[in-house]
């Protein structure tokens, strides 16, 4: 366990160090994820001529408490896995003795360790801009939104190097990533908060992965009724699914492999 607490220590040191060198532009990518807080907006207007079942207040917490969400869930390996696969840069992570896994998993953590400041300033200024939205959760509330928010980011992870795989046999890769992205932002609970869908559909809609990647985590922060055992095994299921799907789709991948020095 101690060579690899090692290795583990190196390499997502080497990684927020790399972060760090692109610190403006990891503020650009937190405010490229403001669609939440444009929606915000849309929401506590139409909650003031129709009855969604939340009330002005309660949008305006959820939709930034799924600002906070996808803060810290983003995941692009799907982009960087499809680069080295075209480019014949796997060629050289092959030659290491270690899955190049763990590099993008590194890249992404030490990413989320270097935006850390940005989303408290956006904490900060949501407080100052909303003071009458201001709310502190409970520490039974702030844990269950951490576990989920872990399970949700490697559960993410996980699918998107799944999809990664295909680059194996195809150069847009990426193009399925797209795709799935349009179920994403409208069953995840992106554009609208799931209350608002009718009940036989929320219902459908929590055995697909999609939910718990931003309503679940949001709803636990903001207090909003969700079941958080049966959330947890559901996206659990989903992760040890995708996660062999995953290790079958390497083992093939790696014999259709004809990178450069591959």
């Amino acid at each position: 366990m101690k060579p690899l607490f090692k290795k583990a220590i190196v390499l997502l040191g080497a990684y927020y160090a790399h972060m760090l060198e692109y610190r403006a532009e990891i503020f650009l990518w937190a405010l490229s994820g403001s669609l939440p807080l444009i929606l915000m907006g849309v929401w506590i207007e139409a909650s003031k001529n129709g009855h969604f079942g939340l009330d002005s207040l309660q949008f305006v917490r959820y939709f930034f408490a799924v600002f906070l969400v996808r803060q810290l869930t983003v995941v692009w390996v799907i982009w960087d896995f499809e680069k080295e696969v075209v480019e014949g840069v796997l060629s050289f992570r092959l030659l290491q003795p270690l899955d190049p896994i763990w590099h993008h998993l590194a890249r992404h953590l030490s990413e989320k360790v270097a935006r850390i400041p940005v989303v408290l300033f956006f904490i900060i200024l949501f407080f100052v801009l909303y003071p009458q939205s201001a709310w502190v959760p409970s520490y039974s509330r702030l844990f269950l939104f951490t576990v989920a928010i872990i399970v949700a980011f490697f559960v993410r992870f996980i699918i998107q190097y799944t999809f990664a795989m295909l680059a194996f046999w195809t150069e847009r890769a990426t193009a399925i990533e797209q795709f799935w992205f349009l179920f994403y932002i409208f069953l995840a609970g992106m554009i609208a908060p799931l209350d608002v869908f009718p009940p036989l559909v929320k219902e459908l809609v929590f055995w697909t992965p999609f939910p718990y990647f931003i309503y679940f985590p949001a709803a636990l922060l903001t207090g909003l009724p969700v079941n958080f055992i049966r959330g947890i095994f559901i996206i659990l299921g989903w992760g040890v699914i995708f996660l062999f799907v995953n290790r079958w789709l390497w083992r093939r991948g790696l014999k259709h492999y004809s990178g450069m020095g591959a």
